[in-house]
């Protein structure tokens, strides 16, 4: 099944074009169409622009943000000597200026505008586009110098003749022409910021890295100048790539035998971490975190391999030491995080033990120094080739409490999945070693903590902010600390925690914490403020319209997000898959990139040191496309961050396919002024073992949605403005079991608002109207709340939603939506 459908009807004879006409006529629609698409600075590399690292002597306006570094403004001035050098006095006076505005058009953010040159396909003009009146200036002052900047022929030729020669000059698309683009405020507006739709959700875009993964539960890297990295599956494989994302058919670990898991979804046993000793270049080591059984009784199980001496990309299995295990008295809530601190110390992240509420022992596991469950540890496993085979840093706050394990750093923890050390500013080290975690609640909050030594992090008392066990939460000598962020379970059931961006090649991230929930599919981020020590939250979207519009870039993952990590140079990827079992090949890595602004070219060059190589290479082979949207495409099997129907856990992934370049400027333009569904997270129930992971998921049927029959069946709308049918606006209606009732707008967004349109026959989408805009549905029942969509779905029933009748809210909050009839397709015919 294709992600995307080629729209539109279709001339019988254009199957004979060749593609030059079509790339034609691709180029020619995407000019004409997108002129009130928002900007996308873009530089004649097609990369995104970026700062100077000093100042440009010529082209000093680009200096702040652009597409050119000291060398190529250099060059730009000895094309400007080599022009002038042929002008007398009078053509000098008069053309210079317009000479170097010429000239260095190609530092600007826009340059691939001015060019005509948005993809690699399409041919670079010698001269940038001007705007009329410019043009006309221009040629009555300066025209004798146009044959010293290009050898274009055909203009040339037009050099005598203004009316030809300005249109030749001319951009279909006027508002990138020169220098009208200057005084564009939609193109210069937050120039060089990371782009933000109206709600305020960052618009990123990912990079495909690895596929076809069995929940790829962590990747790392092994810091010895490499630059591999490692991806884990929860079965109990490790696979080594090398910095061209190509895979060692060998894997680098393999104890698939001794882990302990299953094929249900949700299962939270496995092989749940891995890191390399900071010294692994010279000792070889390598920890691991996973569960397994031991007469009958299940544990986690910390172990030491070494590097096999005849293979630098394979562990030598037989050199397994068991450092530490631990009972695990149920089967969740196992933790699985493993670090290295700037100290050299060996941090383990475990879980409370399981089951719900913590309901071991009078205050639980987890308020229980004695036990190491619910609690983050801190050991020395350097020189441990003779001794024991871990000690107690002097410097563990409760060495000294005669009831308290030595192992323990930090306690209160209900099930930390995913934490990191912070790398610090790369250039003051601001932050370097702070430690973030992201703690899974139980009923109402997912949390994230900032962990430091021996303080209490609250469970079971607290859960987030809020009281769990209010008995322990009112004691007085609990002294908790809380966390630096919580959300409740409308915005997702299970935090994956995450990493401070301090990578190189998207400045505008630096500081930023990214995180994401492993239930509803959100990816989220909190930023310090450092005038007031608060965190401030934004939600993290995948780019619509032009923002993702770079070669090798994407806008969309599967939802079950799992884990994040860093590679060696610091560059932030998350792993996600849309089956959430340990068997069912679905995950992907994905890759974060910021596109509104990129490090200046060649700051961020590695040079990895040589791999040898003794098992085969498989070359990587992308499979994830860009999304665009268009209302005449086909259902799909799954969607931005939303899991495809149950497969069986050995089944072959969907596989999706995408048109061309070309196709995708087609269908871009199609796309235009339309809602872009590649955004939403959609709120999921969780999944049961043996179970699906929740209701029906992409099954869609293939016939276009109509107006809603005679006869109602479940699902179907109408809408209602006051208590007057609407035609195009209203309040959404929904029939359910036999009655009509209706929606509130808690999380209604024009995703859902999208679905209901269509059902209408509507192919668009203006609004997603809140608070009972259209009035109030008094005389029914609200029957939906908590509704989150894709966009994708057939009926709002095939969301997210509460129970059928359940709801926190009154008919004050009633949804409305305003559709329209408008068809964009119609007119690019």
């Amino acid at each position: 099944m294709e992600r995307l459908q080629r729209g539109g009807a279709r001339d019988p004879g254009c199957r004979a074009w060749p593609l030059f006409a079509l790339r034609a006529a691709a180029l020619l629609l995407l000019l004409l169409l997108l002129r009130q698409a928002s900007g996308h600075p873009q530089c004649l590399d097609f990369k995104p622009p970026f700062k100077p690292p000093r100042p440009l002597a010529f082209c000093a306006q680009y200096s702040d943000f652009g597409c050119c570094e000291a060398q190529r403004d250099a060059a730009l001035l000895e094309r400007f000597y080599g022009v002038t050098e042929h002008l007398d006095h009078a053509a000098y006076a008069a053309c210079a200026n317009h000479l170097q505005d010429l000239l260095c058009q190609e530092c600007s953010p826009y340059a691939a505008h001015l060019y005509d040159a948005e993809d690699p396909s399409t041919p670079v003009k010698t001269l940038p586009g001007l705007c009329p009146d410019y043009c006309v200036q221009v040629w009555q002052n300066c025209r004798s110098m146009f044959k010293l900047l290009s050898q274009d022929r055909e203009l040339q030729a037009l050099e005598n003749n203004m009316a030809k020669f300005c249109r030749y000059l001319a951009l279909e698309d006027a508002d990138y022409c020169f220098p009208h683009l200057l005084s564009n405020k939609r193109l210069t507006q937050n120039l060089g910021l990371v782009t933000a739709d109206t709600e305020g959700c960052l618009q990123l875009c990912l990079v495909e890295v690895a596929n076809g993964l069995r929940n790829p539960v962590a990747m790392v890297h092994a810091n010895d100048g490499t630059h591999r990295f490692f991806i884990a599956e929860q079965v109990g494989l490790v696979w080594a790539y090398l910095p061209d994302r190509s895979r060692l058919e060998k894997p680098f670990l393999n104890i698939s035998e001794a882990v302990l898991t299953s094929p249900w979804e949700g299962d939270e046993r496995g092989f749940l971490g891995i890191v390399f000793h900071p010294k692994f270049k010279f000792n070889g080591k390598v920890f691991v975190y996973y569960s397994v059984e031991v007469k009958y009784e299940e544990r986690i199980r910390i172990s030491e391999f070494r590097i096999s001496p005849d293979d630098m990309n394979s562990v030598d299995h037989r050199s397994e030491r068991i450092i530490l295990e631990i009972d695990e008295p149920a089967s969740n809530h196992n933790g699985g995080e493993l670090l290295f601190g700037d100290d050299g110390c060996l941090y383990i992240f475990t879980g409370d033990g399981g089951m719900a509420g913590d309901p071991f022992g009078t205050f639980g596991n987890a308020q229980n120094k004695s036990t190491l469950l619910g609690k983050v540890l801190r050991i020395n496993v350097d020189n441990n080739d003779r001794g024991p085979l871990y000690r107690i840093p002097p410097d563990n706050p409760f060495v000294h409490e005669p009831k308290a394990r030595p192992e323990i750093y930090a306690y209160g923890a209900r099930n930390m999945w995913r934490c990191s050390f912070d790398r610090g500013d790369p250039h003051t080290k601001e932050g370097k070693g702070r430690l973030f975690c992201g703690d899974v609640g139980q009923n109402k909050f997912e949390e994230i903590d900032l962990v430091e030594k021996g303080k209490n992090y609250g469970w079971r008392a607290r859960e987030g902010f809020s009281c769990y066990d209010k008995k322990l939460c009112l004691n007085s000598s609990l002294d908790d600390v809380l966390p630096i962020y919580a959300y409740p379970h409308k915005m997702g059931k299970s935090v994956t925690g995450g990493y401070v961006y301090r990578g190189c090649e998207s400045p505008n991230l630096n500081g930023l914490y990214i995180f994401g929930d492993f239930m509803s599919g959100r990816l989220m981020s909190l930023k310090e403020n450092r005038a007031t020590g608060k965190w401030e939250y934004n939600e993290i979207c995948m780019g619509t319209g032009q923002t993702c519009v770079f070669p090798g870039f994407i806008n969309n993952y599967y939802q079950y997000i799992i884990s994040f990590a860093e590679d060696e140079a610091g560059e932030l990827y998350f792993m996600s898959t849309g089956v959430p079992s340990a068997t069912a090949p679905n995950g992907v890595v994905y890759k974060i990139v910021d596109t509104s602004r990129r490090a200046p070219p060649g700051k961020c060059r590695i040079d990895p040191l040589p791999v040898k190589t003794k098992s085969k290479l498989i070359k990587f082979v992308a499979k994830e496309k860009l999304i665009i949207k268009t209302p005449t495409e086909r259902p799909k099997l799954r969607t931005t961050t939303r899991a495809p129907a149950r497969a069986k856990a050995t089944a072959e992934p969907p596989r999706v396919t995408t048109p061309d370049w070309v196709q995708q400027i087609l269908t871009l333009l199609r796309s235009q002024n339309r809602v872009l569904m590649t955004t939403a997270a959609p709120k999921t129930p969780k999944p049961r073992k043996g179970g699906r992971a929740g209701g029906r998921r992409g099954q869609r049927r293939r016939n276009r949605p109509t107006s809603a029959p005679a006869q109602p069946r479940n699902g179907a709308v109408r809408i209602m403005n006051s208590n007057v049918e609407g035609k195009d606006r209203g309040r959404v209606e929904i029939f359910i079991n036999g009655k009509w009732g209706t929606v509130c707008d808690d999380l209604w967004t024009s995703k859902a608002a999208a679905v209901v349109c269509r059902q209408l026959g509507y192919a668009f989408v203006i609004k997603a109207t809140k608070k009972a805009e259209f009035g109030e549905g008094r005389s029914l029942p609200i029957l939906l709340d908590d509704v989150q969509c894709s966009g994708r779905e057939k009926t709002l029933l095939e969301c997210t939603h509460a129970d059928i009748g359940k709801h926190n809210c009154s008919h004050k909050e009633d949804a409305g939506v305003i559709c329209s009839h408008e068809d964009v397709t119609e007119t690019e015919q």
